[in-house]
């Protein structure tokens, strides 16, 4: 009786963790240019203040980082998208 009283029981299952590989995008769909013009494929790369998702969130590689980097920030200059939001998404 007192090693039932000990015994954690829990409601569903413990779940366990199980991470998924990051890859980049661009190179697993062959995308070659990062259009600046295109905001909605852009706000993908921002978080809801408006800034630019990290390369360790997103999985993206450096090379299409920068890309995406100098779209987001030539879509801003052209007013495509805001420099600052709340709540964006």
């Amino acid at each position: 009786m007192a090693a039932e009283q000990n015994e954690i029981r829990y409601l569903n299952a413990p779940s366990i963790d199980v991470k998924k590989k990051k890859y980049c995008r661009f190179k697993k769909s062959g995308i070659k240019y990062i259009d600046y013009r295109d905001p909605e494929f852009l706000k993908k790369f921002l978080n809801e203040q408006g800034r630019i998702l990290p390369r360790r969130i997103t999985g993206t590689s450096l090379k299409y980082q920068r890309r995406v980097a100098q779209a987001v920030k030539r879509a801003r200059h052209l007013a495509l998208l805001p420099f600052v939001t709340d709540m964006m998404k």
